[in-house]
């Protein structure tokens, strides 16, 4: 199991280059290719060198399926896009390789998404699955077609993190989806941007994400919704049953894990909080292959590890240890590379701050108990969303208050160009705080309207507004 997940840790680009053997093969593309029968099964081939199912595009994946494209590649198989003729939608089915470990893992993932339906009221956040079938040695799931993966998103978008209050709806769906499991006494243990997919492939472009000195305008891509969904159950557990002692990809894997102390579900809210930071300023806050620099790169962002975990961490990890409780740092570091690497880090209330400006204080807060290193200690899936970040409190003062809510007619409506929308009466909700901070926008508009319009002049409302108010974040609607 340990070798299985260092090899998924190898399939996903690092924005910090390391070395050779960190980087995953590249993989051919399958070719396009003309099917002779509507509904026939193409001729039967052997898979290729890794057990990955050999198709040509327009093929039938059974007579039900025909394949349209590759969606995506993982350690697991091959997602392919179909077309369902039966049930007549665009379907996402995941080919499993024809690999025994590979093949237990998808049937666990069946199991596990179907009890999830089974319990299921309707108001959960993960894949749907259509149906399953083992094909040619490969079991083939079909799930509902999605979007894309935050992980790709940011990518496309050149890593501009998201906005606080998108993370924020990010946030508070993911956690449902975990106290969700949680409560039927499962655990993911594989959290990840990459495992979290938009429901929406929609997008719209608006101005921000400034990089560099110039006063060229810059633009970045924003979900037109806010829903997702989870994915990827294959490496679920149930908490009383037997557990493999290396779970959760690296970047996401809590510290209990790595030295060697047993994991439960507090080992999905670590995850959760590395991804809300990812998430807020675009790059993966452990950036890492290695576990004595990842526990280092913990020590640099959340101060010392503490000594009662050390003790008890088994013979595996007291390696990582020099004089008792002491981290073997920067002796035992492999380079000068990693040794920056580690350097480079800030604490974790400093990193918040420098990414985010509205909600940093409640961010951080929550964040650092996501981010505790003893489990037991650590915010639950629960906890978390009671948490006054994914309320309307805000830390004002010395203490969470209610914001006061203004409404007054908009008196600027030439600077974001609605004039041309006639009697149109367009009002403002701004949320007063006793300091300031650049505003945010949250558009809701007619049907006629799009968000581009209103967007392109943004930076001139925000100068008018900042004239007259302190404001956090800003929403206006067509009446």
């Amino acid at each position: 199991m340990a070798m299985e997940v260092e090899e998924m840790e190898k399939a996903r680009i690092r924005k910090r280059p390391r070395l050779g053997w960190d980087v995953a093969p590249s993989r051919p593309e399958a070719q396009r290719a003309l099917v002779t029968s509507r509904r026939s099964s193409p001729p039967k081939r052997d898979d290729d060198h890794e057990g990955h199912y050999v198709f040509n595009l327009g093929e039938n994946l059974t007579p039900r399926y025909k394949i349209l494209s590759k969606m995506g590649e993982g350690t697991f198989g091959r997602v392919l896009e179909c077309w369902d003729r039966q049930n007549r939608e665009y379907v996402a089915i995941k080919v499993v390789r024809s690999i025994r470990k590979y093949r237990d893992a998808a049937m666990i993932e069946v199991d596990v998404l179907e009890h999830l339906a089974k319990n299921d009221k309707g108001t959960s956040h993960f894949v749907q699955i259509r149906n399953w079938f083992d094909y040619r040695n490969h079991i083939c799931i079909v799930f509902e077609r999605l979007g894309p993966s935050l992980f790709d998103f940011l990518k496309r978008n050149k890593y501009c993190p998201f906005p606080v209050d998108l993370v924020r709806e990010f946030g508070r769906q993911l956690l449902e989806s975990v106290a969700y499991m949680h409560d039927l006494r499962l655990i993911h243990t594989d959290l990840k941007p990459e495992n979290i997919l938009l429901v929406s492939s929609e997008y719209v472009k608006l101005p921000g994400c400034k990089r560099g000195s110039s006063d060229e305008t810059h633009f970045r891509c924003l979900p037109k919704s806010s829903a997702i969904k989870l994915i990827d159950f294959g490496s679920t557990a149930f908490d009383n049953q037997n557990h493999s002692s290396i779970v959760s990809t690296r970047h996401y894997r809590a510290p209990e894990i790595i030295l060697g102390l047993g994991w439960s579900y507090p080992c999905d809210l670590w995850s959760v909080g590395c991804i809300l930071i990812e998430l807020c300023t675009g790059e993966a806050l452990f950036q890492t292959h290695e576990n004595l620099e990842h526990l280092a790169m913990m020590e640099r962002v959340l101060g010392p590890l503490p000594e009662h975990m050390i003790r008890r961490a088994n013979r595996g990890a007291e390696k990582y240890f020099r004089r008792g409780s002491r981290l073997n740092w920067p002796e035992g570091a492999v380079s000068r590379e990693s040794i920056r690497a580690v350097r480079k880090l800030d604490r974790l209330k400093n990193i918040v701050s420098r990414y985010v400006e509205s909600s940093r204080y409640s961010l951080a807060d929550m964040l650092e108990g996501l981010l505790k290193y003893d489990p037991s200690e650590r915010l639950t899936a629960r906890q978390a969303l009671n948490h006054p970040f994914f309320s309307a409190l805000m830390f004002m003062g010395d203490k969470w208050r209610r914001p006061e809510i203004l409404r007054f007619p908009c008196l600027y409506t030439n600077n974001v160009g609605l004039s041309k929308y006639g009697r149109s009466c367009v009002f403002f909700e701004v949320l007063v705080l006793s300091f300031g901070f650049r505003p945010s926008l949250h558009i809701r508009v007619s049907k006629n309207t799009t968000s581009t319009e209103l967007s392109v002049r943004f930076p001139t409302l925000h100068l008018a507004l900042k004239s007259m108010l302190s404001v956090t974040s800003l929403a206006f609607c067509l009446v």
